[in-house]
């Protein structure tokens, strides 16, 4: 599904929330993007993939951005900036994995930067998709995982609504080391208006 065909037609590239704004990463996103990654590095490396040794340079920014626009035009991937209302950006979310047919399934990741995190940013940021993903994008079913010691991201799938669901052993590889992770999933169904407010991450 193209972008143009599921957001506002007053501006194609945001999503508003209460406090934060989604918009698809641009080339002019770059400094801003590498400024935070960099101020970041220490407090995300423990829950992401080894970083490669470019992985902050324009050409692994201008690769990315690629990978986003392949993904969207092809349905199989939505990638957000994270922004304030005073266009600091602050984090970034992405529903990837999109299985159509009889699955209609994303799986859904995530990260803050160190300065952002614990203020509700993520949590708003996923409130704000969540009505997108199940509605516009017509998803039956958004899938999560979090590393088992990982408070914050599993403080932000259960505000949000997220059910676990089970423990998947050597589920993916952080940081060079397989690790569990606890499985989490939101199905539509249930109203919208019942994920909680306030707090969290």
């Amino acid at each position: 599904m193209a972008l143009l065909d599921w957001t506002s037609p007053a501006d194609p590239l945001v999503l508003q929330g209460d406090g934060v704004r989604l918009r698809l990463p641009r080339w002019g996103d770059y400094r801003p993007w590498r400024d935070l990654r960099e101020q970041s590095r220490g407090f995300l490396q423990p829950w992401e993939p080894t970083w490669a040794p470019d992985d902050l340079s324009k050409p692994a920014f201008r690769r990315r951005l690629a990978a986003y626009r392949r993904e969207l035009d092809l349905g199989e991937a939505y990638a957000f900036f994270i922004f304030r209302q005073d266009d600091t950006l602050v984090g970034s979310l992405r529903l990837s994995n999109v299985r159509r047919g009889s699955a209609q399934t994303a799986s859904l990741g995530y990260w803050m930067g160190v300065t952002y995190a614990g203020r509700g940013y993520m949590r708003e940021a996923v409130s704000t998709l969540l009505p997108v993903a199940f509605g516009t994008l017509r998803l039956h079913r958004i899938e999560a995982a979090s590393m088992l010691n990982n408070a914050a991201s599993i403080r932000v799938l259960e505000v949000c609504g997220f059910e676990r669901e089970g423990i998947a052993r050597s589920y993916l590889k952080i940081n060079g080391r397989w690790e569990d992770h606890i499985l989490y999933a939101r199905v539509a169904g249930a109203p919208l208006s019942e994920v909680p407010q306030g707090g969290g991450t």
